[in-house]
């Protein structure tokens, strides 16, 4: 064991045939396509791992869309880049940095070389932003200033549900920006609401924007859509409906508008939202994409359609929908992809995919004649790693439901043999998960187990992504109950094919994955071994303590006081005394998604069990663990956690770990 915990801690360990924590968490990854508007170019951000400033660095990365073209790095340094934009001529690409003040802001530069050049000083940051259809003018959203003056004489605080810095839009000259940078123009004012999403009408004349009452979680079914009308700085609110309405699109010619919609359902966190459409002044709001079913995400309006994304069960596609007729085509054939982006003629499109062969590259395609070609290859740096083998299975739940996942096996997998078997849990729960080159997350090291000799497998369980809505909609007032047959019932469907050891079983996830995690510690005397992530132990808890509360009311029904029979039924704590599995648990300290009493009671109600039960908290992080050398620490734990409980190495000590040697 000591001498595995010292492979497994050599910095940046990429070329050893197995994988190792340091070298899953050093991959180079490829996200975000930003195609430029003559379909030559194609920018896109490369995110690495600094472990001298404990930190992940995006950099800007672009790529010719000619055959054979180059690949080159556009921004470098200690402080990352991000959110790529093209000018509508191609001549500048905005983005953005915290480089100069700590503090989000815009910088310009030239594609073909040069420094870049920063153009907003926006006293809170730039949150998003979008070029005019000129080039001129840029618009961007940054929240207002909360009171120095309070600060300075009472000190920090917080009033909880009223104490908001509200987002708003801004303009800047783009001519006068690149001579010094500016605090822009504001165009929108008040405490009325708090603007998301936006785009320029393609006239340029109007910005339509989503915008929610507050800036509040919580208030995310008030987000309606307004128009700000740039001659006059006048704001008129189009949509005023029930449920969530965002991320508006204009038609070609600027009379019309596109957005994803609740279409007024109050649960939209698991029923289907709509592609609808209004006129750009206002009037009856009409669904165009009743004939999808799942979740779609808008990306642009062209002449032939309205362009969205959206998942069919493991894989992510790109659809266009007729806003005269409602009729959806598919575009993309498989595997599809998605950070899907359009050349201003809309023949040329460059989007990332990934699947249980390459890593996510990025490609470009002829939209009409669907063929991706790859412009990356950041599967080469785990050309010599010796990796498992992923497929997508399915079984029947317990009360019928048909289930999938993804079976990840050794590369030298025998059926003959008996394995291991670990379970590893998405969160969401409308999460998905599907077949990767390098299966393992940064909390769960599934690649370095399959090297040891283990299979893992993946639940789709019910209320996850791609299924449609009827399938998300199945563990409604069911959470936890119906999941666990799904993790249950897959862990059985594998044992009958003769190739699982029964006996070496474990489970963990994180966050929803997390949840379900621990009630099946507390209800399911299958496992050898369970960790659970930032999951939830009492919904009750979970519901008062929350950012999120919506979130419980929609899937539970009512809330705790008024309905503690749900709330008892989906809790582990209630079923506590039934536990008897050593159970891992990790919690970030300031998490408010899921907070961290959750953690607290369930280590304390295995603990007066006596079942074998160890708590890590990981210090100043929130609901996600987001920095390198913690999410070493994180995938350690794990690893000799079921190491132990599984494989029968020794038993860890994590409060004295073994170290590397500086």
């Amino acid at each position: 064991m000591r001498i595995l915990c010292g492979a497994l801690l050599t910095p940046l360990a990429l070329l050893a045939a197995v994988p190792s924590i340091d070298g899953v968490i050093s991959l180079k990854s490829a996200r975000g396509t930003a195609i430029s508007p003559d379909g030559k170019y194609v920018v896109y951000a490369v995110t690495e791992t600094d472990w001298d400033q404990d930190a992940f660095l995006s950099h800007l990365w672009i790529a010719e869309t000619a055959v054979n073209g180059r690949t080159w790095q556009l921004t470098r340094g200690k402080k990352g880049a991000g959110a790529p934009a093209w000018s509508p001529d191609g001549k500048w690409l905005a983005f953005t940095s915290d480089r100069e003040g700590g503090k989000n802001q815009l910088f310009a530069l030239r594609p073909d070389g040069g420094e870049a050049v920063q153009l907003t000083k926006s006293e809170t940051g730039v949150q998003g932003f979008a070029w005019s259809p000129d080039g001129a003018r840029i618009a961007f959203t940054a929240a207002d200033k909360r009171g120095e003056e309070r600060k300075k004489h009472l000190g920090e605080f917080e009033v909880v549900r009223r104490d908001y810095a509200h987002s708003h839009l801004w303009i800047l000259d783009v001519a006068a920006a690149l001579q010094s940078p500016v605090p822009g123009t504001r165009k929108t004012n008040g405490q009325e609401y708090s603007l998301g999403g936006f785009r320029w009408s393609p006239d340029g004349t109007r910005i339509a924007f989503s915008a929610t009452k507050n800036p509040d979680l919580i208030k995310g079914d008030t987000s309606d859509l307004y128009v700000l009308t740039l001659a006059g700085d006048t704001v008129k609110k189009i949509v005023d409906q029930p449920g969530p309405d965002t991320g508006p699109v204009w038609s070609p010619d600027s009379k019309w508008l596109a957005f994803r919609s609740a279409m007024g359902n109050p649960k939209f966190f698991h029923a289907n939202s709509r592609i609808a459409v209004v006129a750009a002044d206002g009037g009856p709001v009409r669904s165009i994409s009743n004939a999808f079913d799942e979740q779609p995400s808008i990306e642009d309006w062209r002449a032939d359609g309205v362009y969205f994304t959206g998942l069919q069960k493991t894989w992510e596609h790109i659809f266009r929908a007729d806003p005269a007729t409602g009729k959806i085509t598919r575009v993309s054939t498989p595997p599809g992809g998605g950070d899907f982006s359009l050349a201003k003629d809309g023949r040329i499109a460059a989007l990332t995919i990934t699947t249980a062969e390459l890593l996510t590259e990025v490609y470009v395609t002829d939209v009409a004649k669907w063929a991706p070609r790859k412009l990356t290859d950041m599967t080469a740096q785990v050309k010599d790693w010796t990796l498992p083998v992923s497929e997508v299975i399915s079984w029947t739940s317990r009360d019928g439901a048909v289930i999938e996942g993804v079976l990840t096996r050794p590369a030298a997998f025998d059926p003959a043999k008996k394995y291991p078997l670990l379970c590893v849990i998405h969160g969401g729960p409308t999460g998905i998960d599907a077949p990767r080159k390098v299966s393992g997350t940064r909390y769960y090291p599934t690649d370095i187990w399959a090297a040891r000799g283990a299979v893992s497998l993946r639940v789709n369980y019910r209320g996850s992504a791609g299924y449609g809505e009827r399938f998300r909609q199945l563990n409604v007032r069911n959470l936890g109950v119906g999941d666990a047959w799904d993790v249950e019932s897959g862990v059985d469907h594998l044992i009958a094919k003769g190739y699982i050891d029964e006996k070496k079983v474990g489970v963990m996830g994180w966050s929803q994955g997390g949840y379900i995690s621990a009630f099946l510690t507390a209800n399911s005397a299958k496992f050898a071994a369970v960790s659970v992530g930032a999951g939830i132990s009492n919904w009750a808890t979970y519901y008062f303590n929350t950012d999120i509360t919506p979130f419980t009311i929609q899937y539970l029904g009512d809330d705790p006081i008024d309905d503690p029979a749900i709330y008892q039924k989906t809790s582990p704590m209630t079923y506590i005394q039934n536990a008897r599995t050593p159970t891992l648990i990790q919690h970030g300290e300031l998490d408010r998604r899921v907070p961290i009493a959750n953690a607290y009671e369930l280590r304390q109600g295995l603990e007066d069990r006596a079942v074998p039960v160890e708590m890590i908290v990981y210090k100043g992080y929130g609901h996600g663990i987001t920095k390198p050398k913690s999410m070493r620490a994180v995938m350690r734990h794990n690893l000799e956690w079921f190491n132990h409980h599984i494989f029968g190495d020794p038993a860890p000590d994590f409060v004295r770990p073994v170290l590397p040697k500086e």
